[in-house]
């Protein structure tokens, strides 16, 4: 077991302040409204840590904090304030004091607030929660919105005209039964249909993966897939709303691929004496990111769908919802708030294993030579970004900083170390270039994105970097 002042090492070393981890200076003091603000806050975005007495920004130092002289008063007066218990730590740094508010998460469907404002985080700051997020809140407990009831007094033959059957066992390489009642009673056991006695109901399970038409289920169809192509580089451009149908996701999803794709700008490729037309993106990277937005989408965002949009030199994919982990551990890790869902396009054979699908998307982009795809949490939804091809002269910052953290962590899960010459070659560079790499591995350390993997080695040359969560 870590000891306290290993944990606090440990918890320093994050890449960046997120919902659940915030460091104030506070050399001197921070006002009580400011601390039961926070306090509120991270409890209402599942608990976390709130730590005064360290710089905010990587490479984080401790500065010391005289606020807080009394931790247990502290902890009295929240608890009497707030009616939640929070334990106030103080610690001695070598550096200086330190006081932890280790913050717990707050009750489902319930949500905390100081003097009628419900806050949360967003960026270095309190906000109030969004009406959106608070009735997300009391919905909690409520039944999933997947096993609810999409469509009701069904009777068998309904069932075969508005889901399609056919697909299921085929996308499952299952044979097709002989009987109306066994394709019936497999699709109860997968939770798509419900028997109620003398009827059936169909679930938003069922409608959303297997519709043959989403239009014939009015809670389903606002949940289709949007697809927007503009002639330009900005939502100002002249735009037109296309789309191929409304198909369930499972069974429609073949076909949404094959759409997207034309749509897709082609650049011109000469060979040795052949000229061939290569799309902007790798369809692979376009199909498990598509995948894993309808899987990870949040259905109980009223208003919001999966949306595609297409750019003459992006592409855009957004789904209804905030990450449930952080976009710096797609990349390793995996949580889905749809896993029933998940399961069958797994099984469907439309997605990867879990986790598997990132390492996919980031690989397919170090192979097509494209800028690191951009992972960002919204405030109500997730977005990727894939971007055309750049020249490395043409790369930003920020671009060059996001390709080494990924080609880091893609190597990491691979079993391999990211170095200066991996680094090099994902970006097709020379070996003349090494000091340039070496200035991007330094700046991606410097934001807390990536660590050395042995500190004891000093060449630079040889040296071998970790993700900084590894």
């Amino acid at each position: 077991m870590n000891t306290p002042l290993e944990e606090l090492t440990r918890w320093m070393t994050a890449p960046r302040e997120n919902e659940n981890l915030e460091f104030k200076e506070s050399k001197s003091q921070m006002h009580s409204n400011d601390l039961l603000g926070y306090c509120v806050a991270l409890a209402n975005e599942g608990g976390g840590k709130l730590i005064l007495g360290v710089t905010d920004k990587p490479p984080r130092k401790v500065v010391g904090t005289n606020a807080v002289n009394s931790p247990a008063g502290m902890q009295t007066k929240i608890f009497d304030t707030l009616r939640f218990r929070v334990d106030v730590e103080e610690l001695k740094h070598p550096d200086g004091r330190v006081v932890i508010f280790h913050i717990p998460s707050r009750p489902p469907g319930t949500a905390y607030h100081h003097d009628g404002r419900y806050y949360m985080r967003v960026s270095d700051g309190l906000t109030g929660m969004s009406d959106d997020r608070l009735r997300a809140i009391h919905a909690e407990g409520k039944p999933d919105w997947l096993l609810e009831t999409a469509i009701n007094d069904c009777k068998e033959s309904d069932v075969i005209r508005l889901l399609d059957t056919q697909s299921y066992f085929d996308l499952l390489k299952l044979p097709y039964p002989a009987s109306r009642d066994a394709v019936i009673e497999k699709f109860m056991s997968e939770k798509l249909i419900v028997n109620n006695g003398l009827d059936f109901s169909i679930t938003n399970l069922g409608a959303i993966l297997f519709a043959k038409k989403l239009d014939e289920f009015e809670g389903v169809a606002r949940k289709a897939v949007r697809v927007v192509v503009y002639s330009g580089m900005s939502k100002l451009e002249p735009s037109r709303l296309v789309g191929p149908g409304t198909r369930g996701y499972a069974v429609g999803f073949e076909g949404l691929i094959e759409f997207i794709n034309s749509q897709i700008p082609s650049n011109e490729v000469f060979g040795a004496a052949l000229r061939t037309d290569v799309k902007m993106f790798p369809q692979v990277a376009i199909r498990e990111l598509v995948a894993n937005a309808l899987i990870h989408q949040d259905f109980n965002e009223t208003g919001a769908n999966v949306t595609i949009d297409i750019y003459s030199d992006r592409l855009e994919i957004s789904n209804p919802g905030r990450p449930i982990i952080s976009t710096h551990r797609f990349i390793d890790a995996y949580q889905s708030r749809n896993e029933k869902l998940a399961d069958l396009m797994r099984r469907a054979g439309i997605c990867e294993e879990q986790g598997k699908g990132i390492d996919k998307v980031v690989n397919a982009a170090e192979i097509f030579q494209l800028p690191a795809p951009d992972f960002r949490a919204g405030e109500r939804n997730t977005q990727t970004i894939l971007f055309a091809h750049k020249d490395f002269e043409a790369m930003d910052g920020k671009d060059r900083v996001r390709a080494c953290y990924q080609h880091c962590a893609l190597r990491w899960v691979m079993n391999k170390k990211m170095t200066n010459q991996s680094l090099r070659e994902r970006f097709k560079l020379p070996e003349e270039k090494s000091e340039t790499v070496t200035r991007i591995i330094r700046e991606a350390m410097e934001q807390g994105l990536i660590k050395p993997d042995d500190p004891a080695n000093t060449s630079k040359r040889y040296a071998k970097y970790a993700p900084s969560w590894a």
